[in-house]
This record gives structure tokens, C-alpha cells and sequence, in this order.
């Protein structure tokens, strides 16, 4: 069930059994970010993406990482465009990239690399896509940092969001 470690992390596919925890793992993120005056992910907190994240969870696209049986952190992987996606990148059926959703880390794995470990994860144990693309809103300066930090690429703006990529491997 464990697909590899990260430092004492486990990384695995969620569940079924696991969607209210990472349904409150995202919220319990959202709310922190609101506290901290963060414009990211306030939809959440009204149950704004609930099913959407059941669903990814059910089609085995939703990450989470453990450590001691707690979840830490989740991520989601698309390896087609969603319905988002597609209004941020534009339509792109041919794309060879990989989509990264909603990931989180609980506040108190936060700022000890975890996020960087996580994309390097991605980066490992991907093979079949050349992109990893992901957006987040624009004016949230320390996100988009973090990426272009970790060598992400802005290509583009649309409707206040940040569109970000990465080569991950050659074509």
C-alpha cells in the first residue's frame, strides 16, 4: 500500500476511509491561511470543493503522507486537464504535462521542507509526463516564491492566478 518514504514520511494513495481527514486536513490548512491574511483557498472552508476532492480521492489521484499514522500532508495529481485546468491552462487534450492540486501541510510541518521533499517525490516517481503544471493566485507572493524557488516557470497569467510549470523529464 506504501509507494515510498520521505524521511520517516510514508507516501501512499488515499482511500475512501481516509477522504474526511483529508477533507479536514484541507480546511484546517484553508482556515490558517485566512488567519494569516493569505488569499488562497477560502472556498474550501464552505465546503467548496468537498465531492471534487471525494472523487480525486476515489480515482486515485490524491496523495497523502504519514508519519506515525497521522496525515500530514496531501497532494493530488491529474494526469489530464480538469474542469479548472482547462479555464486556467486552456484546452490542451494532447498535453504531456501532470496537474498539481490542493497540497497542503498541516502548520505544524510547515516551513521544514516538507514541500520541497513532496515536489521532489513528484519529480521521482513520475515518469510518464515531461510537465508538472500547477497554479495558485497570483498575488500570493510567498507561494509563487516557493515554486520559482524550487525552478517552476510563470508562463502566464489568467484571472488572477499564477500559471506555474516545471520540466520533469525530457520529451
Amino acid at each position: 500500500m506504501y509507494l515510498d518514504q520521505i524521511e520517516g514520511f510514508d507516501v501512499r494513495k488515499a482511500t475512501n476511509q481516509d477522504c474526511d481527514e483529508v477533507i479536514k486536513l484541507l480546511k484546517v490548512v484553508a482556515l490558517w491561511l485566512q488567519n494569516n491574511e493569505i488569499d488562497q483557498w477560502g472556498f474550501l472552508l464552505a465546503g467548496g470543493d468537498d465531492e471534487e476532492i471525494k472523487q480525486a480521492i476515489a480515482n486515485n489521484e490524491t496523495y497523502v503522507m504519514e508519519r506515525d499514522e497521522q496525515i500530514v500532508a496531501t497532494f493530488t495529481l491529474l494526469s489530464e486537464q480538469s474542469e479548472w485546468d482547462m479555464h486556467i491552462w486552456g484546452d490542451d487534450p494532447d498535453s504531456n504535462s501532470l496537474y498539481l492540486h490542493r497540497l497542503a501541510i498541516i502548520s505544524s510541518y510547515m516551513n521544514n521542507g516538507l514541500g520541497k521533499d513532496i515536489l521532489a517525490w513528484i519529480e521521482n516517481n513520475v515518469t510518464d509526463k515531461t510537465h508538472l503544471r500547477l497554479d495558485c493566485v497570483a498575488d500570493n507572493t510567498k507561494l509563487n516564491d516557493f515554486y520559482k524557488d524550487h525552478h517552476f516557470e510563470l508562463v502566464g497569467l489568467t484571472d488572477g492566478h499564477s500559471q506555474l510549470q516545471k520540466r520533469i523529464k525530457a520529451d
